[in-house]
């Protein structure tokens, strides 16, 4: 064995594909970019191109912000199931219920952010629901029967001092400047009636 007969194994080294040298080359005549023109050339934009009208993306109107992607995600029970897994014997009703024993129950395939209770149905006995969030009617059907709901959502906290364009109209208020545009003075207008009369 000498050096000059030593070799690559087999596959381990391929030929450069030779773009543009015949159609015969596999690779010829348009060289693997298609037709002529535009998409022939480097950095084409066409995908989006309407033939000059003013393109979908820019004709729709713009709507704001959507916060349905950060949006906590609930389960929504009504008493009237709660009453059903109590009266089956699927929850305990002198045992606090919250999202954990209505899984367990069956009410709901898993906890998602919480439960959300609302109102239909009848409930009869005494629960102590702990909850993410709950409707007023559920809250007085509960109290009624007596049992009691906790609120596990955090309050929201208003703001002590405004912010913002009402930040901007509170000071103009404080200034006596909170008058509606285009709206002229009793004073000034009256003066001007009688500027015409005269």
């Amino acid at each position: 064995m000498k050096l000059n007969q030593i070799a690559d194994r087999t596959g381990a080294r391929k030929k450069r594909m030779r773009i543009g040298r015949g159609i015969g080359s596999g690779m010829g005549k348009t060289g693997g970019r298609g037709g002529k023109g535009q998409t022939a050339r480097t950095g084409v934009r066409i995908k989006g191109f309407e033939g000059g009208q003013m393109p979908l993306h820019r004709r729709l109107p713009k709507r704001g912000f959507r916060n349905t992607s950060f949006a906590v995600r609930l389960n929504e029970i009504n008493l009237g199931k709660v009453q059903a897994a109590i009266d089956a014997g699927l929850i305990d009703a002198k045992a606090p219920v919250d999202a954990a024993v209505m899984v367990k129950a069956g009410l709901m395939r898993r906890e998602k952010g919480g439960v959300k209770l609302l109102g239909e149905g009848e409930l009869k006995s005494k629960v102590e629901f702990s909850v993410w969030r709950a409707s007023k009617s559920a809250v007085a059907a509960v109290e009624k029967a007596g049992g009691t709901v906790k609120i596990l959502a955090p309050t929201k906290e208003e703001d002590v001092e405004p912010k913002g364009k009402n930040k901007r109209m509170a000071l103009q208020a404080a200034k006596g400047g909170d008058k509606p545009k285009g709206s002229k003075p009793k004073a000034e207008a009256e003066a001007r009636a009688k500027a015409k009369a005269e």
